[in-house]
């Protein structure tokens, strides 16, 4: 499996891709690129080719977290803006 892009949904995955020093509230919304090179967890059996040019990674708020937002509204807004970024990116 070689995505274009890969949705992180929340801090814990933004970690467990990025580092501990991840913060997804700095990156929400924005299209970052995966250094080339950098491995991203395969399944079982897969293996890399090496090549993650032109991966990118798109960072949004989990579903849960709308869920307990102050303002759902708002949160909610955030998170389709999020993933529209998403769509465009994908056309």
């Amino acid at each position: 499996m070689n995505p274009e892009l890969v949705v992180v949904l929340g801090a814990t995955a933004g970690k467990s891709l990025l580092g501990s020093s991840f913060k997804a509230s700095e990156s929400r919304g924005a299209l970052l690129s995966l250094t080339p090179g950098t491995d991203l967890p395969l399944s079982t059996g897969e293996t890399n080719d090496g090549d993650d040019d032109g991966r990118r990674l798109l960072v949004t708020m989990h579903p849960s977290a709308v869920l307990r937002a102050k303002d759902r509204d708002e949160a909610f807004g955030g998170l389709v803006s999020d993933l529209r970024v998403a769509s465009r990116f994908l056309g």
